[in-house]
């Protein structure tokens, strides 16, 4: 059975939780807050515990030693002795019985030891507070989906990030256009002019996130970007207390194809903006080489929430540093309808008046 590993109040013996309002260890037992700084120590504790081959040396993050092959952990809580199960990619929870929070020190070993952690900015409140501003101005979403649906769950959780480094030379042809109309008394003329531009350069892209775990979708990760880089630290567990928390289930490698699609369509857009002055601008042909890459293991706070309606589940997400909401809502069809209708009628009456003037 793995062991598990919790953060103490040093006043009251209490289990400790990050706050992300103050940034400090909380106890919310007698109210005393510590700096996070001042409880490295209980990391090198946590890191003295594991085998004497322990390594953490990496070009991305640090490598522990191999870890157990089954699906499942079990856990015994310090604090209140009750039994806890996860699945293999959670490495903070919090324990079922006594809501004491816990970091699982057996789930950490066989993988990389993150290298840097963004920590919680905003708290569940603001989570909640995220999904009512959401919610608001929607004119197609069902009026009875604010007051029926209710919120399941709402819980804060560090995502796994691989971030990739790269520079990039590129050299790209684009077909561009330039159109001039003009008229007499007897016909209306269209003259276009084709032109060939080339681009050619480099680049270089630094921390480009990709999302390291299969329980998330790529396209909801990537719609709470982006993160403040410069707010990242370097991991600490203490961080953990009180969230929950997945490794990595998709490694560096196999994350390599979607940051160099990343890069690609940065690149191209880029190239493309710097050809002004014309009515259309399309690639003709283009070639993109990326060298000097890079790659470290982040911890991104995301917060999720989970809310029921009419037997649908919708899942929301809010980036727990800035506060960017995403989320699918239910669309109310006889409105769409209604306002489809409405937009036809006024399309129709510009076309009608155009027509007269036409004439």
């Amino acid at each position: 059975m793995a062991d598990v590993f919790d953060y103490k109040c040093p006043c009251c013996n209490g289990a400790l939780v990050f706050s992300s309002a103050t940034q400090k260890m909380s106890c919310p037992y007698c109210d005393n807050e510590f700096d996070v700084q001042t409880l490295r120590e209980m990391d090198e504790e946590l890191k003295a515990n594991n085998d004497d081959d322990l390594k953490w040396e990496s070009a991305a993050g640090g490598e522990w030693q191999e870890g157990e092959e089954e699906n499942l952990r079990s856990y015994i809580c310090k604090a209140c002795g009750g039994q806890i199960v996860s699945d293999l990619t959670t490495m903070a929870s919090s324990c079922p019985y006594c809501d004491s929070p816990i970091v699982m020190k057996g789930q950490v070993k066989g993988e990389l030891k993150p290298d840097i952690i963004i920590p919680f900015k905003l708290d569940k409140e603001a989570a909640k507070a995220g999904l009512n501003r959401h919610l608001q101005g929607k004119k197609l979403l069902p009026k009875v989906f604010k007051r029926q649906n209710h919120i399941n769950e709402v819980k804060g959780i560090y995502v796994p990030y691989w971030l990739f480094d790269a520079d990039v030379q590129a050299n790209f042809t684009f077909k561009a256009t330039k159109v001039r109309t003009w008229s007499d008394n007897n016909y209306n003329y269209r003259e276009t002019s084709y032109y060939y531009a080339n681009r050619k350069g480099t680049m270089g892209f630094d921390e480009i996130p990709v999302d390291g775990s299969t329980k998330m979708a790529d396209d909801l990760m990537e719609s709470l970007e982006p993160y403040d880089l410069s707010a990242a630290v370097d991991f600490q567990t203490a961080y953990m207390a009180g969230y929950l928390a997945d490794k990595y289930d998709v490694n560096a490698e196999e994350s390599v194809a979607r940051a160099n699609e990343r890069v690609k369509v940065s690149t191209e857009q880029t190239f493309r903006s710097t050809v002004t002055g014309y009515n259309s601008v399309t690639k003709e042909v283009g070639n993109i080489s990326l060298t000097n890459g890079k790659a470290k293991y982040a911890l991104y706070p995301v917060w999720l929430l989970n809310t029921t309606w009419q037997g649908k589940q919708y899942t929301f997400a809010m980036n727990g540093q800035t506060g960017k909401f995403v989320g699918d809502l239910p669309m109310d069809k006889a409105a769409y309808w209604k306002w489809w209708g409405i937009y036809t009628v006024i399309v129709s009456a510009i076309a009608f008046v155009a027509m007269l003037f036409v004439c």
